[in-house]
């Protein structure tokens, strides 16, 4: 168990100023998303399983939120966003009731493939809020963009997060990312809005890709997303975008090279973001460039910008 566990506060969109939790090793999924930032599913399982001792968990998030308060820097959200999908955590409940005490509202994003699971459902329920994934509604589509465990069936998620909404207190989000050519027809558009009518999320938020990609894809047209937002809006009352780079306020705890490598691990940076890291703590780029040159940090382009992700995770522009 190590710090590394624990990254952050980064910057979300969803979020506001996130205090990442980091519950599952790379990069162990249910899914392999041809947009997933981290690169494809190099251990693709639906089985729960224990991956850390819950208290050793709650334990170095403790840490670092004393430390974060002791400098008087202010948290929205703990959340559980890891390498892999946080539900195979099978500690995850334990985890959220461990955390509760600090007073900080806890988040969950996740893919929603084992919502189908009533142990799940009742995991998320210590939350205060969830993010559901909802690419396609349609199996085909489904298994295009988001190419699931093979045991995985699409009705039993869809019917799991109406089941899960049905009881569920908190602040329930969805998230729908759309790509050219695979999901982005007005017809599929069509079919998640009348899905999300049904599910009734507080907010939804329909997104494109800002990190480089698994796979070598595009993401929608503007064109597109301006019609899937009005599509949307009929039938839903809350919609927004998640298409604009969410800033360079990250927090560092001291040591520039761990906190590249915790942040980048689940979060690529852009180079902007890196370098204003760097000053904060007086480092230069020759940190950077160490890290590189050792193959603990990779360089990545995308759309012309240049970002920068842990190595392990194996992440690749095309």
């Amino acid at each position: 168990m190590t710090d590394s566990i624990v990254y952050g506060p980064v910057p979300s969109r969803r979020l506001g100023r996130s205090l990442g939790i980091n519950n599952i090793p790379p990069k162990i999924c249910s899914y392999s998303c041809v947009y997933c930032q981290l690169g494809r599913t190099v251990n693709m399982q639906i089985k729960r399983q224990n991956f850390y001792q819950s208290i050793d968990l709650a334990n170095s998030v403790r840490k670092r939120v004393e430390q974060l308060r002791k400098k008087s820097e202010f948290i929205d959200y703990l959340a559980f966003v890891p390498d892999g999908e946080p539900t195979l955590d099978i500690n995850l409940g334990e985890e959220l009731e461990l955390l509760g005490p600090l007073g900080i509202k806890l988040a969950v994003i996740t893919n929603a493939s084992l919502i189908w699971r009533k142990d799940v459902q009742q995991d998320l329920q210590k939350a205060d809020l969830v993010c559901l994934k909802v690419d396609a509604v349609t199996p085909d589509i489904w298994q295009n963009i988001n190419r699931s465990h093979k045991r995985i069936k699409l009705q039993n998620i869809l019917k799991g997060m109406l089941d899960f909404t049905g009881t569920f207190h908190g602040e329930l989000i969805s998230e729908t990312m759309l790509i050219k050519g695979i999901n982005d027809s007005m017809q599929e558009v069509d079919r998640v809005a009348a899905f999300l009518a049904e599910l009734k999320p507080d907010k939804a938020y329909l997104a494109t890709p800002t990190r480089p990609p698994a796979e070598r894809i595009e993401p929608a047209t503007v064109q597109t997303l301006n019609i899937a937002y009005q599509t949307f809006s009929e039938k839903l009352n809350m919609v927004e975008f998640l298409t604009d780079y969410e800033g360079n306020a990250f927090i560092s705890t001291g040591d520039i090279e761990d906190d590249l490598l915790s942040i980048t691990a689940v979060h690529p940076m852009r180079k902007e973001a890196v370098v204003e890291l760097c000053k904060k703590l007086g480092a230069g780029w020759e940190t950077v460039q160490s890290l590189i040159n050792k193959g603990r940090l990779a360089e990545l382009d995308y759309q012309g910008i240049k970002f920068y992700a842990k190595k392990h995770v194996r992440p690749h522009s095309g």
